[in-house]
């Protein structure tokens, strides 16, 4: 059984919760409702989420402020997060959601559509990294355990699949960048990007740490 990725939605305004709800609920993941910067906090204490969805302006701590504290915590840092705003403030505005570490900066009323293929992105990614994880885990252990002849052809020939599988990823990331540079896009879409080409770099890295001989002990990357 394959779980599931937890999305967190933060709005102080329960109508727009439900609207997010409706919208993300296409990707079939567990969606966590925060009505406040506060209530958002307490929920990364406990759990592991794929992206945050963060309302710009709420009563008492607004969004900049929460995100603030999301990036100063060594568990929810790598976190990526998608402001929400219903006002456009114009570039300096825009520019303050970057400087607090939003990977996306998005004015309401938005597109459904967009906002739905823009957390699908992180969404897959954080289910790939999580695969990953464990089968280098496992090969970590595999390894570590090693000597017999069998189990050194099992662990390279997950080794073999782990690098494939990552490779196919860095395909992917590669041509999105390639795009993004002949469609001249946006400053939001280039963050997006930056930010999915550090974790595969993370992630290449701790595999290649893996290979016999490297006397290397692998550091995985974060979980965004």
């Amino acid at each position: 059984m394959v779980q599931k990725a937890k999305i967190l939605l933060v709005d102080d305004r329960p109508e727009n919760l439900l609207a997010l709800e409706a919208i993300l609920s296409a990707l079939d993941q567990t969606l966590v409702r925060a009505s406040s910067g506060e209530e958002a906090l307490k929920a990364l204490l406990t759990d592991d989420f794929a992206v945050i969805l963060l309302d710009v302006q709420m009563p008492g701590m607004d969004g900049f402020e929460t995100a603030a504290h999301i990036k100063r915590r060594e568990r929810t840092r790598d976190i990526p997060i998608i402001f929400l705003t219903a006002i456009n403030h114009g570039p300096h505005h825009t520019f303050r959601g970057y400087a607090a570490g939003a990977v996306d900066y998005i004015s309401k009323p938005f597109d459904p559509w967009v906002l739905r293929a823009k957390v699908s992105v992180f969404v897959e990614l954080y289910m790939k990294n999580c695969k990953l994880r464990e089968q280098a885990a496992l090969l970590r252990l595999q390894l570590e355990g090693g000597g017999e002849a069998g189990h050194g052809k099992e662990s390279a020939g997950l080794l073999a699949e782990l690098s494939a599988r990552l490779a196919a990823v860095e395909e992917q990331a590669e041509a999105l960048s390639k795009q993004l540079d002949d469609d001249s896009a946006d400053a939001a879409a280039v963050a997006t990007a930056a930010h999915l080409e550090r974790k595969l770099t993370g992630l290449r890295r701790a595999l290649d740490a893996l290979e016999p001989g490297t006397g290397a002990a692998p550091t995985l990357p974060a979980q965004s």
